[in-house]
C-alpha cells in the first residue's frame, strides 16, 4: 500500500511502510549508504507529515520483515501485549507523540509492553531532540542484581578496564582507579582480547575476588560470546552476567553467531546460578545502529528502526543492562557529531519507551567527524534524559578497542551539574569505606590507598 503527502506543488509517494519510515528518518550516513534515505529535506519533511498520519494499528499489522522469514519479527508479534496496547490502539503516530509528551510516568510504564519497536521508532522520527529527552526522562525502568539500577535521579557507570593484553595487573590497576572515582555500580565489565575459556576464567576469578574482598555491591561481566559464557558456567566459573551483542534481524544475529534459542539457554543457565542478592536480571546486551547493514542483513529497513528491533530481543530476557555503542561502528553509519548525538537520543528514547534499561556508550571512532566536545554535549543531554548508565574508561581512551568514550571523571561532571546519584547500595558502600561523604561527593586525596587498606592483597 503506497503512502503520499503533498508539499507545495509536489506530491511525494512512498511505496510502503518501510520506505516511508526510512525517508522520514533524520539524515544519517548509514541510510545514505544503503540507498534508502530521503533525497531532499523536502522529501524528508513530507515523509514525516505522512508518517504522523499512520495509525499505530496499521504499523502493528504490517510487519516490515515477514513473520515467516524472521524470528525477531515473530518474537515482536508473539510477545506483544494487546492489553497494554489497548490504551493507545486508537492513536496515529502523531497522536502518540502528543500522548507521550503529556502522559505521566505511571502511564508510560503501563503501556511499555504494548509498544513495538516499529511504533517506538516511528514516533521518534517525528520528535525533536527536546521531545526525546522529555519523554525518556519520564520512563522508569528499574533492574536489580546486587544493586538497584535505574531509580529516578541516578546514573550508573560501567567500569571498563580494557587492556591490550588482558594483563591481570593492568586490569586490576584500572579497576582500582575507576572505583576511586566512584565508578562501577552498573558493572565491572571488560572486553577481553582473547575469547578463550582460559582467559575468561582468569578474568572472572579476578573480578570475583575483587568484588568479594572489597565487599562491593556490584556485578562483573566478561564481554565474550554467549557460547563461551555458557562453557564457563558449565565449568563452574563465577559468572554474574551473560553478555551478547544483538541486532534487529535474524540474519544480523546470525552474523554474530547467535540465535534466540541460544540466548534462552544462557538466560536459564544464569538464572540457575542464583548469584544475584537483590534480583535476577542476569543478562547484558549491546547494540548499535548500523550493525544489520554492515552484515547485509537490513532488508531495506532504516538502521534506527532496526536498532529498536534489537531492544525487543533484549526485552524478552529481562536484562540488567542494555547499551547502544552509539558511535562505535564508524562514520559509514553515523558520520559526525550531530548524527551521533541524534542517534544516542533516539536509541535511549526507544529503549526506555519499550521498558528496556537503556544505557549509552557515548563514543566515536577517530576517523569520524566528531570530537570530545560532541561527547560532552551528548553526555549532558542523556543525563537530562535520565539515561540508565554510561561508560567509565581510563582517560576516555580505550587502548584495546581504539575508540573514544567517556572517562572516570566525566561522570563526576554530570553528577555535579545535574545532581545525579549512584545506585543506592553502591553509594552507601563508597561512604562506608571512606571514599565519599554523605552526599556522595568524593573525599579529597588518598582514595586508592583507602581501597588497598580495605584489601591489601590487591596490591600484590
Amino acid at each position: 500500500m503506497p503512502y503520499s503527502h503533498t508539499v507545495g506543488p509536489r506530491t511525494h509517494v512512498f511505496a510502503d511502510l518501510a520506505t516511508l519510515m526510512a525517508k522520514a528518518t533524520p539524515v544519517r550516513s548509514g541510510d545514505c549508504l544503503a540507498g534508502i534515505a530521503a533525497e531532499s529535506a523536502e522529501e524528508n519533511m513530507a515523509a514525516r507529515w505522512c508518517l504522523a498520519e499512520v495509525p499505530l494499528k496499521e504499523i502493528l499489522s504490517r510487519p516490515l520483515i515477514p513473520y515467516e522469514e524472521d524470528d525477531v519479527t515473530r518474537l515482536i508479534l508473539d510477545d506483544h501485549d494487546e492489553g497494554a496496547f489497548a490504551e493507545i490502539a486508537g492513536l496515529t503516530v502523531g497522536d502518540f507523540r502528543e500522548f507521550l509528551l503529556t502522559a505521566p510516568s505511571e502511564t508510560l510504564s503501563r503501556i511499555a509492553p504494548g509498544v513495538t519497536p516499529e511504533i517506538a521508532a516511528a514516533v521518534s522520527k517525528i520528535m525533536r531532540n527536546q521531545d526525546l529527552i522529555l519523554v525518556a526522562r519520564k520512563c522508569r525502568v528499574v533492574t536489580r542484581f546486587r544493586n538497584t539500577i535505574g531509580l529516578p535521579g541516578t546514573l550508573a557507570v560501567r567500569l571498563q578496564p580494557n587492556h591490550p593484553t588482558d594483563d591481570p595487573a593492568g586490569v586490576t590497576a584500572s579497576i582500582l582507579d575507576g572505583l576511586a572515582y566512584g565508578c562501577g555500580d552498573a558493572v565491572i565489565g571488560i572486553n577481553p582480547v582473547s575469547d578463550s575459556i582460559q582467559t575468561m576464567g582468569a578474568l572472572l576469578t579476578l573480578f570475583d575476588g575483587i568484588i568479594d574482598r572489597l565487599e562491593i555491591p556490584t556485578q562483573a561481566c566478561v564481554l565474550t560470546h554467549v557460547t563461551t559464557t555458557l562453557d564457563a558456567m558449565n565449568r563452574g566459573l563465577p559468572v554474574d552476567l551473560v553478555f551478547q551483542s544483538i541486532a534487529g534481524t535474524q540474519r544480523a544475529n546470525a552474523s554474530f553467531g547467535v540465535t534466540l534459542p541460544i540466548l534462552q539457554e544462557a538466560h536459564q543457565a544464569a538464572l540457575a546460578l542464583k548469584r544475584g542478592t537483590l534480583g535476577d536480571n542476569v543478562m547484558y546486551f549491546e547494540t548499535g545502529q548500523g550493525s544489520a547493514l554492515s552484515a547485509d542483513a537490513h532488508h531495506g529497513i532504516d538502521q534506527q528502526t532496526l536498532e529498536a528491533r534489537a531492544y525487543a530481543v533484549a526485552r524478552r530476557y529481562r536484562p540488567l543492562l542494555v547499551n547502544t555503542v552509539v558511535g562505535f561502528i564508524g562514520p559509514e553509519y553515523l558520520y559526525n557529531g550531530k548524527e551521533i548525538i541524534r542517534a544516542g537520543l533516539e536509541d535511549h528514547f526507544c529503549g526506555k519507551l519499550m521498558g528496556v534499561p537503556l544505557g549509552v556508550d557515548v563514543c566515536y571512532t577517530n576517523h569520524a567527524e566528531a570530537d570530545q566536545d560532541d561527547m560532552d554535549t551528548l553526555l549532558t543531554l542523556l543525563g537530562a534524559a535520565g539515561c540508565t548508565y554510561v561508560m567509565g574508561i581510563p582517560g576516555a581512551d580505550d587502548v584495546m578497542l581504539n575508540y573514544q568514550s567517556t572517562s572516570f571523571h566525566d561522570q563526576l561532571y554530570i553528577r555535579e551539574v545535574l545532581g545525579l546519584k549512584r545506585a543506592p547500595e553502591f553509594e552507601e558502600w563508597l561512604a562506608r569505606i571512606g571514599l565519599t561523604d554523605a552526599s556522595g561527593a568524593l573525599l579529597p586525596g588518598g582514595a586508592e590507598a583507602r581501597l588497598l587498606t580495605a584489601a591489601p592483597d590487591l596490591a600484590a
